[in-house]
């Protein structure tokens, strides 16, 4: 018990150390240590959690050109914590990190713009965000291609952002371009290669992939037909609440 009480110490001293280390660079205009203490505020992590603090070094951070610092206090401003809630100064926020290359801050700064309804700006930001390499901001730009909003409709450009979104692990990417090649849009028409896309979106989480592989059990299109598949699919899709995938459930329950 004595020598777990002295290694409980010497850990708390050794924090202890490092910390104040830290604190030190920090205020020495060591803009990463300020951004890690931020970081441990915000979080509560060996330290109690605290958002004055972590709006304190966050500042820091971010003046010092920490684009990460930038962002984490941008969503600070946007949900209140710390300081007043103020969208303006979250956006400008966003804007510094996004011009310095975050990728984070400029999928954000879109969703700002989302909520002022310019979809124009907004794919303006998401471009930015997928060539930073954001590939949620890939998806989504896609989505935008796909329909038209915002941009000229391109089925092609949209194809090829689900691509770029999908082989960079984004399951909603690779349900958008299993829709493309379900329908022919963008791409030669493929039902086998939509299959395989929505059950790398399903297995990935994206509940519209789950709903819509189902479609295909139910339909036999590029698989053995299996209305219980089906039904299995449709259930996993209405417990990620995916309206379509509940309704799915419900009609096939009933004949089955």
């Amino acid at each position: 018990m004595r020598k777990l009480v002295l290694g409980l110490l010497v850990c708390v001293s050794l924090f202890g150390s490092d910390f104040e280390n830290a604190k030190k660079a920090c205020d020495g205009g060591d803009a990463d240590k300020c951004f890690n203490l931020g970081d441990m505020y915000y979080r509560g992590e060996n330290v109690k959690q605290d958002d004055f603090k972590a709006v304190e070094f966050y500042t820091k951070a971010c003046k010092g050109s920490v684009y990460a610092g930038c962002v984490t206090l941008g969503v600070m401003h946007a949900e209140g914590r710390g300081v007043k809630q103020n969208y303006s100064e979250a956006g400008d926020l966003w804007e510094k990190a996004c011009s310095g290359g975050d990728a984070t801050g400029c999928s954000n700064l879109a969703r700002l713009y989302f909520l002022k309804k310019d979809s124009i700006k907004a794919a303006e930001f998401l471009k930015k965000a997928c060539d930073s390499g954001d590939t949620t901001g890939c998806a989504t730009l896609g989505s935008m291609y796909s329909t038209g909003d915002g941009v000229k409709q391109d089925n092609f450009k949209a194809a090829e952002l689900y691509k770029k979104a999908c082989d960079g692990g984004d399951a909603a990417g690779c349900s958008g371009l299993g829709y493309m090649y379900s329908n022919g849009k963008g791409v030669k028409q493929n039902s086998f290669k939509a299959l395989e896309l929505y059950t790398k979106a399903c297995d990935g989480g994206d509940a519209g992939g789950c709903n819509n592989l189902g479609i295909m059990y139910m339909k036999g299109e590029g698989v053995k037909q299996n209305s219980q598949k089906a039904l299995e699919l449709y259930g996993k899709a209405c417990d990620m609440k995916n309206d379509d995938g509940c309704k799915n459930y419900a009609t096939i329950k009933k004949e089955l």
